[in-house]
């Protein structure tokens, strides 16, 4: 067989190893050794290759080990833990639960810290504290219910990233911003950008949160009747 189609055997590994349901760190592992030893590279050539491809996508490599972490941490009890956190908190709704998660994302998204966005954060932390809201509340989870805050705790996420990370100067971002004024004769330094941008950020985010969690009150009015809507803790009829 044509040494070039002893490559492929990486692909075959995946989809073999996919179809019986084993672990899937373990089965990609395997199939970009197997690769690399057919390829002729070697062990020192993937190492290499590796450790290259991490420096040069740090921000791919760094988001694809935030996603392991979060899917370790879900797998030990991740989504109860936050269900019970929330449980805890008095007269607590989901579009509080959400108000206050896009707060704080925007607080650390001036730093340019990210959680990992809707996959590493909200789905398997904020997600499960709002439907905790809703069971300390006595109401059981309606699947239409659940399906709105999903859109909602997900566009908090990107109103509060896209707004809040201009606030870091030297972001992506900024960078982009800045290099597109300045061919239309417009140089403007990052710090001043940054000072400007404060108030916008903290409007969307303030907007956001209010309309969310209007719209919180309607559909928990909605499911589960008046009482509900105006009280955090209103026990079903």
């Amino acid at each position: 067989m044509d040494p070039n189609y002893l490559v492929l055997l990486g692909i075959v590994i995946v989809i073999v190893g996919f179809a019986l349901k084993l672990d899937a760190i373990l089965i990609i592992i395997v199939a970009a050794v197997v690769t690399a030893l057919v390829g002729g590279i070697g062990a020192d050539g993937f190492l290499t290759t590796l450790g290259t491809s991490f420096v040069s996508n740090r921000s791919m490599a760094i988001f694809i080990i935030v996603l392991l972490v979060t899917g370790t941490l879900e797998r030990n009890g991740l989504k109860t833990a936050a269900a019970q956190l929330i449980g805890k908190v008095r007269n607590a709704t989901p579009g509080m639960v959400i108000a206050l998660y896009g707060v704080m994302r925007l607080v650390f998204a001036a730093f340019n810290v990210s959680f990992g966005g809707v996959a590493g954060f909200v789905r398997p932390v904020i997600m499960p504290m709002a439907v905790g809201a809703i069971e300390a509340s006595g109401h059981k989870p309606n699947d239409e219910y659940v399906e709105e805050l999903k859109g909602m705790a997900s566009g908090m996420e990107n109103v509060a990233w896209f707004f809040g990370q201009v606030l870091f100067v030297g972001t992506a971002g900024a960078l982009l911003a800045q290099s597109t004024l300045k061919p239309l004769g417009y140089d403007v330094e990052l710090l001043r950008m940054a000072a400007i941008e404060v108030p916008v950020a903290v409007i969307a985010v303030a907007v956001t949160a209010a309309y969310y969690m209007v719209k919180d009150a309607r559909l928990r009015k909605k499911y589960y009747g008046a009482a509900a809507a105006t009280a955090g803790n209103g026990k079903e009829a």
